[in-house]
C-alpha cells in the first residue's frame, strides 16, 4: 500500500502535492489513518518533490508543519469532547477506570513532553493528542508542545527527503527504526512506572501479588530483590531513580553514536557519504540575508558569546528562588563545567580523528585545521542544554518544555550555521551533538549522585 501511495504522490506537483503533504499529517492524528499509513511518508516525499522543483521547499515545510499541528489539535478536541463518551460505551469493558484515572493525572501534570516526543513515534502520534484531550491537559500546554513537535518533526522529515532525493526509501527505513526504538523505550518506561507503583503498594501493606492482580505484581512478588532494584532505578520521585537512569542511558547512547560517527568519518562510509550532498545543498542556497543571519547565529556556539551568557545565567541562578533542586553555587558550577568540559573534549578529539576541513573556497568564516567534531556544536548543546535544565528546575510543565525546546533550537541553529558557512561537514556537527549530549548527560548524572538522598 505504501509503495502505491508513494508512486501516486511522486506523480503530483503544485497545489495538489502541497494539499496531500498537508492532509496526511492532519488526518493521521485527527482521523487515525496513521494506524494504516504513517503521515511521515507524505511529508518525506514532500521533500523529494521539492528537490525535483515540483513544489517550493518553503511550501512543503509550511504544509507539513501546519498539517501536523492542526491535526493534533483536532485530535485533542475529539478526545476532550467525546473521549469520556467512548470510554463509557462499548470500550469501557476494555479500559479499567483506575488505569484511566492514572493516565489522566499523568498527562495533566507531566504530559507536555509526551506530546512533544510522541510526535516522533508513529503509534504515539496517532493516540497522544486524543488521550491528552481526554485527560483534560491544559490546552495552553498542549498547543505549545504540539506546535514545537510538529515544526521540528515536519522540518526534519521534509529536509531529509529533500537531501535524500531518489534515496528517500533509505531515509524512510531509518525513520521507521528510530520510531520503533522510541516506542520500545516508551513501553519500557511505562512498564517501569507500573513496577514502581506495584512496589510502593506492596511496601504500604498491599501483600503479595496474586495471579489475578496482573503480571507486574506477579513478577514483583516472584522476584522481590530484582524488582526492588529496578524500582529504585525507575522511581521518578527519587533523585537517584528515573532521572539518573535516563541520564546514564543517554550518555551511553550518545557515546555509542559518537563512536559510530568516528568510524564512518575515518572509513568515509555510511553517514559520511551525506557530507558532499549536504554541503552542496548549503552552498547552492546561500543568499545575502541568510548569510548575515547564519554569521550571527554561529556565535551562539562560541565562547565569546557563551561566557557572557553564562555570567548572566549564573546571576539568575544565584538569585534566591524557591523550588530549586540544587544549591545556587553548585548549579552555577555545573553551568561552567558544561562549557569548559565540552570545549576540552571537542578540541582533544580533533587531532585524534584529523578530519580535514571542507574546501577553503566555500568557507565564509575561519575554519580550523581539523573539524571533527564541531566544537561550536558540542559547546552549544552542552551549555545551552545545561542552562535549560537548571533554569527549568521548580517551574511548571509549559516552562520546562519551552526552555528545552529553546535550547534544542539554538543548538540546531548553531550546527546549521557551521555547515552553511562551509567550515564544517555535516558529520562534524553530528559528532559535536553526540559528544555534547554525552557530556551533558554525564554532568546531569553527577549532579544527581551528589544530591542528598
Amino acid at each position: 500500500m505504501i509503495e502505491s501511495i508513494a508512486r501516486h504522490l511522486l506523480g503530483l506537483s503544485g497545489w495538489a502535492a502541497l494539499a496531500v503533504i498537508f492532509a496526511f499529517p492532519l488526518l493521521e492524528s485527527s482521523a487515525f489513518i496513521g494506524f494504516v499509513v504513517p503521515g511521515e511518508i507524505a511529508v518525506l516525499l514532500g521533500g523529494v518533490l521539492a528537490a525535483e522543483h515540483r513544489v517550493p521547499l518553503a511550501g512543503a515545510l509550511a504544509a507539513a508543519c501546519a498539517g501536523a499541528a492542526i491535526g493534533d489539535s483536532i485530535g485533542y478536541t475529539v478526545g476532550r469532547r467525546y473521549g469520556r463518551r467512548l470510554l463509557t460505551g462499548p470500550l469501557a469493558r476494555f479500559v479499567k477506570q483506575e488505569h484511566r484515572r492514572r493516565a489522566e493525572e499523568l498527562l495533566a501534570r507531566r504530559g507536555g513532553w509526551a506530546v512533544f516526543l510522541g510526535r516522533f513515534t508513529a503509534a504515539l502520534r496517532v493516540l497522544v493528542p486524543t488521550f491528552a484531550g481526554m485527560a483534560r491537559m491544559p490546552y495552553r500546554t498542549f498547543v505549545l508542545c504540539n506546535v514545537a513537535g510538529g515544526v521540528v518533526w515536519g522540518g526534519l522529515m521534509v529536509l531529509a527527503g529533500y537531501l535524500a532525493g531518489a534515496s528517500w526509501q533509505r531515509v524512510a527505513h531509518w525513520a521507521g527504526r528510530i520510531s520503533l526504538s522510541l516506542l520500545v523505550l516508551a513501553g519500557a518506561l511505562l512498564a517501569g512506572t507500573a513496577a514502581v507503583r506495584a512496589l510502593r503498594r506492596r511496601a504500604a501493606g498491599g501483600g503479595p501479588a496474586r495471579p489475578g492482580r496482573g503480571p507486574v505484581l506477579l513478577l514483583v512478588s516472584r522476584f522481590p530483590r530484582q524488582a526492588a532494584w529496578l524500582g529504585r532505578r525507575l522511581d521518578p520521585a527519587a533523585p537517584r531513580g528515573l532521572a539518573l537512569t535516563v541520564s546514564a542511558v543517554v550518555a551511553a547512547v550518545a557515546l555509542f553514536a559518537f563512536g559510530g560517527l568516528v568510524q564512518d568519518v575515518v572509513a568515509r562510509e555510511e553517514t559520511a557519504r551525506w557530507d558532499p550532498v549536504v554541503q552542496a545543498f548549503a552552498v547552492a542556497h546561500r543568499t545575502p540575508w541568510l548569510t548575515a543571519v547564519m554569521t550571527t547565529v554561529t556565535w551562539a556556539g562560541s565562547a565569546l558569546l557563551l561566557v557572557p551568557a553564562l555570567l548572566l545565567t549564573s546571576w539568575l541562578l544565584l538569585r534566591p528562588r524557591r523550588g530549586v533542586a540544587l544549591p545556587a553555587w553548585r548549579a552555577a558550577g555545573a553551568l561552567w563545567a558544561a562549557l569548559l568540559g565540552a570545549a576540552v573534549l571537542a578540541r582533544a578529539a580533533k587531532p585524534l580523528v584529523a578530519r580535514p576541513a571542507p574546501p577553503a573556497g566555500q568557507a565564509l568564516a575561519h575554519a580550523s585545521r581539523f573539524t571533527f567534531p564541531s566544537a561550536h556544536a558540542t559547546q552549544a548543546l552542552a551549555t545551552w542544554g545545561m542552562a535549560a535544565l537548571l533554569l527549568a528546575s521548580g517551574r511548571g510543565p509549559a516552562a520546562r518544555v519551552a526552555l528545552g525546546v529553546l535550547a534544542a533550537l539554538v543548538a540546531l541553529a548553531v550546527g546549521a550555521s557551521r555547515v552553511y558557512l562551509g567550515v564544517h561537514w555535516f558529520t562534524d556537527v553530528l559528532g559535536g551533538y553526540a559528544l555534547g549530549a554525552a557530556w551533558l548527560a554525564a554532568l546531569a548524572a553527577f549532579l544527581l549522585l551528589r544530591r542528598p538522598r
